[in-house]
């Protein structure tokens, strides 16, 4: 899959960030979603800015939106869409329940839209990474809400949000897909105390907490229930492994979990289907770490994880969101003044070489059958 970056927060400093529009990806969603069919990609993650689309209560403008949906259509790419990736409206108070109410209309909005533009059974993600937007706006002040130590309360209301999208999408098209993405983690103790071994692990359960909720596991009064797991989606990059209070757990190390046992752990904790709705790395380490990826999802499948697909992300290099700096992170660079991209090759071949692969992994797995029952099939 293809993951395009379309964060739209504000930063600490109050500057909106609008990545779908800086990657350029917005301007040329067409030529994007062209590319793909090259690589044999016929699916990917991309998202509304919402922002952009109801800059007054109840008024929706989706001038900002129509062109990509319809290209993705266009070119044959099945999207699932994030409606809300960090930012909102300007006017909105995140921390009182009219946020809950207004994102619930908005999504209701985007799914009867989407519903007269021919989309039986959309898919989507409602809010990106509850867990890491409660810590980043609601703990340390990184970005939007800018606060500290009211990272619960935000997890909370998030969750709340959620659930109250999934009904109003489910109100429309009772046919919708729902992918909760949030970051999949490991963390591990610096010492032999049991004080600080205990610490960890509970920082490292925490990365369930958002699932728990949405499933009413935790939390029960803000309305979780199982049906409103769908798809996991887990978010997994080289610097989601970490020492507690201490530094990055760098792969190959004794102290750093292989990936396909913790895709194996999340999908026996929730038994629902699992996508690596997030993985990448930049420059030079981009080819190995897609190897290492690949490898660990077939393991995690030859372990029975019903595992839906990986999304490189983002797919595009974008600039960074404290500096602006380049970060060649994706299979494609900038546009230049046509909307073509230049291909970082080495990457690019990887991909075309994994089709070939899943094929003969597929066909692995397929038994001859006994004879005479496909006569009588």
């Amino acid at each position: 899959m293809a993951g395009y970056e379309c964060s739209t927060q504000r930063r600490r400093d109050g500057r909106r960030l609008d990545l779908s529009a800086s990657t350029g990806h917005a301007q040329w969603a067409d030529s994007d979603y062209a590319q793909l069919a090259g690589l044999g990609i016929r699916c990917a993650r991309d998202g509304l800015r919402w922002h952009l689309i109801e800059t007054s209560p109840g008024q929706y403008d989706w001038s900002s939106f129509l062109p990509m949906l319809r290209a993705a259509r266009g070119r044959g790419v099945q999207v699932i869409w994030d409606l809300c990736h960090y930012g909102y409206p300007d006017d909105v108070d995140i921390w009182r329940p009219g946020f809950v109410d207004r994102f619930a209309r908005f999504a209701g909005a985007a799914a009867r839209l989407m519903k007269e533009e021919g989309e039986d059974v959309p898919f989507y993600s409602p809010i990106n990474e509850m867990s890491f937007w409660s810590w980043a706006g609601g703990e340390v002040g990184y970005f939007n809400p800018a606060a500290h130590g009211r990272g619960l309360e935000l997890k909370h209301q998030l969750v709340r949000a959620s659930i109250a999208a999934i009904e109003a999408v489910r109100d429309v098209v009772p046919a919708a897909r729902f992918v909760q993405c949030d970051p999949l983690i490991n963390v591990v103790s610096g010492s032999r105390r049991a004080e600080d071994q205990e610490a960890a692990e509970r920082y490292r359960l925490a990365q369930f907490e958002a699932w728990d909720m949405l499933a009413g596991r935790q939390w029960p009064g803000l309305g979780g229930d199982e049906k409103y797991l769908d798809i996991l989606g887990a978010n997994f990059y080289p610097h989601n492994q970490w020492v507690f209070n201490g530094g990055m757990i760098p792969r190959g190390s004794a102290e750093y979990r292989p990936l396909a046992g913790m895709l194996k752990e999340l999908h026996q904790r929730y038994q629902r289907p699992v996508l690596l709705s997030e993985t990448g790395c930049e420059d030079e380490e981009r080819v190995p770490w897609f190897k290492y990826v690949v490898d660990q999802v077939l393991l995690a499948i030859d372990r029975g994880v019903p595992m839906e697909g990986v999304c490189w992300y983002p797919f595009l290099d974008y600039p960074g969101w404290d500096d602006g700096r380049y970060c060649p992170t994706g299979l494609f660079g900038y546009p230049d003044g046509e909307g073509k991209r230049a291909a970082f090759h080495p990457l690019h071949l990887q991909v075309q070489a994994l089709q070939q692969r899943l094929m003969a992994h597929a066909q692995r797995d397929i038994r001859p059958e006994p004879a005479g029952v496909a006569d009588e099939k």
